[in-house]
């Protein structure tokens, strides 16, 4: 009988780049890709931190995951997730069998610690996965599909320029798009126009307003984008995470399917916006969720709620991808595109050649889920000093 013996965490940061265009002003919460917290007098440089996890067993079977960690997102640093790892949650799990899976994640489930849960539990899948050789998608139910379409987020900015870096990510097999927006639904929903009207009415475009409406506001939104055609797939949490009544408000007056992403963390939130009615969609994070355990339970409530399930953008070095596209795969509930914007953001940290298969461009728009046992795909464990690669642009 296996017993793990070592739980470590291993801090990375990675660059982001630059907007292609000018976002001040486009959008009340949301820049380039994050929230300005994550440039700070100890961080001049837009950052995206990670913590590695590595679990070893007696008998040699070893299993990784990762955990991001975002303070203006999760409200967690990357030092408090790697010390929740290595000095607390960790060392509860050594000496247990790391096949117990569901004990692990009970006896570790604490509260606002869902990105280091998450880091342990990819890493306590993997491993299964690896000592039963088979994937980690035949753990969660199986295989439903091989490949998965990739949607891709777009900072709000001028409309034509929207417009312009959707064409330019349509060259590279692209084609579903979350377009950022948030704080004038008038313009908002002229600029969807204008995108849509560049993509062309096969595309998959989606819009996120990041809590950036009143009620009111989300209703003047949707009521345009469908008077204008637009088409839009669903709008993402239009109201504060803490208004389901709001949002439940604007559910039944609009015929826009709405999606609860901030609203939507746990198992318990997902019980709740299905009670209130809030919304359509629940958007999946693993980070949020505390990992693939919890994101099957959320699932499994959106199914017998009659409620869909996006698995969103939580950025990532590899492993997490690996995990979204299993979790995916093994998902009938989850409808369309799953979001993976940190496919230009910067590189992974697979090794060859599994770096290059969470990777631009795309083939038919989608990504192949791994074949390989456990997640599928190895992270280089060279890499995981903390140094700060180069950014990709």
């Amino acid at each position: 009988m296996s017993r793990i013996t070592s739980v470590t965490a291993h801090e990375v940061a990675l660059p982001i780049p630059s907007a292609p265009y000018p976002t001040a002003g486009y959008g009340t919460k949301i820049h380039w890709h994050g929230r300005r917290s994550r440039t700070t007098p100890k961080r001049p440089r837009p950052l995206l931190e990670y913590v590695v996890v590595r679990i070893e067993t007696d008998d040699g079977q070893v299993g990784f995951g990762e955990a991001q960690a975002d303070i203006g997102f999760f409200g967690n640093t990357v030092e408090g997730v790697a010390a929740a790892i290595r000095d607390y949650l960790g060392p509860q799990l050594v000496g247990r069998d790391p096949f117990h899976r569901d004990e692990l994640l009970h006896l570790i489930d604490f509260r606002d610690q869902s990105c280091a849960i998450s880091g342990i539990d990819l890493a306590l899948h993997d491993l299964a996965g690896r000592a039963l050789g088979v994937p980690v998608s035949a753990l969660l139910g199986g295989t439903a599909r091989t490949r998965v379409m990739v949607a891709l987020e777009i900072a709000a900015g001028p409309a034509e320029q929207m417009a312009q870096e959707c064409l330019r990510l349509m060259a590279q097999g692209v084609r579903a798009f979350k377009a950022k927006i948030g704080g004038d639904p008038v313009r908002d929903a002229q600029a969807l126009k204008v995108i849509r009207d560049a993509v062309g009415p096969e595309v998959s475009l989606r819009a996120d307003a990041n809590q950036g409406y009143t009620p009111k506001e989300a209703v003047t939104l949707c009521n345009m984008a469908e008077r204008l055609g637009v088409g839009l797939e669903l709008l993402e949490q239009p109201v504060p995470a803490w208004d389901l009544c709001g949002m439940a408000d604007v559910r039944r007056r609009v015929e826009t399917l709405i999606e609860a992403d901030e609203s939507c963390y746990s198992p318990q939130d997902a019980y709740e916006i299905a009670r209130c009615g809030a919304a359509d969609v629940l958007n999946v994070k693993l980070g949020k969720a505390g990992g693939l355990f919890n994101a099957r339970k959320i699932i499994a409530i959106a199914e017998g709620a009659g409620l869909g399930c996006v698995l969103g953008t939580a950025f990532g070095l590899g492993l997490e991808d690996a995990a979204k596209l299993h979790l995916a795969a093994s998902s009938v509930s989850v409808i369309g595109a799953v979001e993976f914007t940190e496919l230009v953001l910067h590189a992974n940290l697979l090794l060859p050649p599994d770096d290059t298969l969470l990777a631009l461009p795309l083939e038919d728009g989608c990504l192949p889920v791994p074949v390989g046992t456990g997640l599928g795909v190895s992270i280089d464990e060279s890499r995981l000093g903390g140094a700060i690669p180069e950014d990709r642009s």
